[in-house]
């Protein structure tokens, strides 16, 4: 099942949209890295990579953000994972929360990551350069 990291410079805004997308995620791993390793508003690179070794899987991981910065650090932390995981972890450009549950939903139903990440396609919001 393909597991999902949501990236975000608030703390509560990623675990409100984890919290909001689990009832309809039957059991696919979900993990917020939101906020600083120390609770302030921004992103952390470390955080992510747990985020990520949380919820691996050979079907793989996307990984949803909010602002800028969060894309920076979410391609600065798959930099960190062990080449084997980097080429199944993705950032995915799309509306955030909308983009959550979908995705949420389509890895619950066993869609293969390419078929999550479609299902998102229509939510892109040119966030990424």
């Amino acid at each position: 099942m393909v597991g999902i990291v949501l990236v975000s410079h608030s703390p509560k805004v990623a675990e409100g949209i984890k919290e909001l997308s689990l009832p309809m995620a039957g059991d696919v791993k979900i993990e917020a890295a939101g906020g600083t390793e120390d609770g302030r508003l921004g992103t952390d690179v470390n955080k992510i990579v747990e985020a990520i070794e949380k919820v691996y899987s050979d079907d793989g991981v996307i990984i949803l953000f909010d602002l800028g910065s969060s894309y920076m650090n979410a391609q600065m932390a798959i930099e960190f994972l062990d080449e084997s995981k980097q080429k199944n972890v993705e950032i995915v450009d799309c509306a955030f929360v909308e983009g959550a549950i979908t995705a949420a939903v389509e890895s619950s139903l066993d869609k293969s990551m390419e078929e999550v990440k479609n299902s998102v396609k229509s939510m892109e919001l040119g966030k990424m350069p």
